[in-house]
């Protein structure tokens, strides 16, 4: 048993150095700012340390622990954010290809706009996004259809007016 829980703090200690800064990008989407970003990650990350014990394999550990810091993201949120104005983003940080459409993405409602992130932020799949937001697959297919639908809409309505 001691040994299973070594190597499950190593993974978790292993994931942190690998995939620290899409977990920060992801955070900083949720709560608005790159500190309380990064204190969310350490937040959840300090959980899924405390808490290894209480994975069940289920899913990837990756997913368990994104679970981990998208809630202590939400948690950050002081007030809850509820649909977040493109000031909610520092734009300079984030990736080129999402530059023209942030303030589309930070307009969706919080379950699309967390679906988007994880998916096009984290590089994660359907399974992964489901289980760290503990939803149905097929509701991550349905959230991030939607989202696409807005983004399309409201991009054909720029292209229109411009």
């Amino acid at each position: 048993m001691r040994g299973r829980r070594d190597r499950r703090l190593e993974e978790i200690e292993t994931l942190y150095r690998e995939r620290f800064a899409y977990f920060v990008q992801v955070a900083r989407a949720i709560v608005g700012d790159s500190e309380r970003a990064r204190d969310a990650v350490q937040d959840g990350f300090a959980a899924a340390i405390r808490g290894r014990e209480s994975f069940r394999g289920d899913g990837p550990l990756e997913a368990w622990v994104w679970r981990m810091v998208v809630n202590a993201a939400r948690k950050a949120l002081r007030p809850p954010l509820v649909a977040a104005g493109a000031d909610q983003f520092e734009i300079a940080e984030l990736p080129p290809r999402l530059l023209e459409t942030s303030p589309l993405v930070a307009r969706l409602p919080e379950r699309q706009r967390l679906v988007v992130f994880l998916r096009y932020y984290a590089g994660l799949d359907y399974r992964s996004i489901a289980a760290a937001l503990e939803i149905e697959v097929g509701t991550v297919s349905a959230a991030l259809a939607t989202a696409h639908a807005s983004i399309r809409k409201a991009l054909d309505e720029v292209h229109a007016n411009g």
